[in-house]
Parts: structure tokens; sequence; C-alpha cells
């Protein structure tokens, strides 16, 4: 019975980083440093070099939104999820009417910028045809 009862911890313990993993895992969007302490999905993310994943959960869509236009991206740092935060899908097509082209980054890289009035840090990544504008806000001095 012992043999048992070991047998199945070990199971247990070495199947548990992968079932970790599944739960994680999504497409790389591409590398971004942080330069200031933010808040990412309420809680404080570090400033610092991250990689952006996008997972395939959605927020609940609000009053004329489509399931499709956000998607939760995570900050991932030594292969350890440090943060996570709602981005905007918007189309290569759409972000003219968005946000200023003249500053998207170019096709393939990101462009982390203070917005006006020092209160948010948008992150924005330009990957296959699509850009995803992750506002992240400051966090208070303290």
């Amino acid at each position: 019975m012992k043999k048992l009862i070991l047998v199945g911890m070990l199971l247990a313990a070495v199947g548990m980083p992968f079932a970790v993993q599944a739960q994680t895992s999504g497409t790389s969007l591409g590398s971004v440093t942080l330069g200031r302490n933010v808040m990412a999905d309420g809680k404080p993310l570090a400033s610092g070099t991250y990689q952006v994943r996008l997972t395939t959960e959605s927020p609940k869509p609000g009053a004329g939104q489509t399931a499709e236009s956000e998607r939760y991206v995570e900050f991932v740092r030594g292969g350890k999820v440090m943060g996570r935060e709602v981005a905007s899908l918007v189309s290569q097509a759409d972000i003219a009417t968005t946000a200023d082209s003249k500053r998207q980054p170019a096709a393939g890289a990101a462009r982390v910028e203070l917005l006006k009035g020092d209160d948010y840090l948008r992150v924005w990544i330009n990957r296959g045809g699509m850009h995803y504008l992750i506002h992240l806000p400051v966090a208070a001095k303290g």
C-alpha cells in the first residue's frame, strides 16, 4: 500500500508542471521593456523586460464589443507569469481609426510609451497584421 501511495505522489508531482504549463501556454508576441512600475490586472508589475504571451482567454465583452476584440496577455519573466492584462486587438485595416498610425511600431516590433499625463504606459505590439494595445496604469510612487 505504501508503494502505491508513493507512486501516486510521484506521478502527481511529475504531472503538476505539465498541467500548469498547459494552462499558461500561448502565442509569444515578443519582448518588451517596461521603464516604470505599473499595475496589471490590479496587481503590481515591476519595471523590467518581459516576454508578452497572448492567451486564448477573453474577458466578458462589454456593450458593443465582440469576444474577438480583447484577449488576455501574460507578462512572463524567467518562465514565470508575473502579471496579466487585457489587450485590445485591432486589425491593420482598422488601426488608423483607433490610434495615431504615424506612431505605430513596424511590423514584428513593439513600442512602449508613457501616455499624456503620465498615468498609463501603453504597450503596442504589431505582429502578423494585428495590433495589440495594452494599457497599464502607472503604479503610485511610494
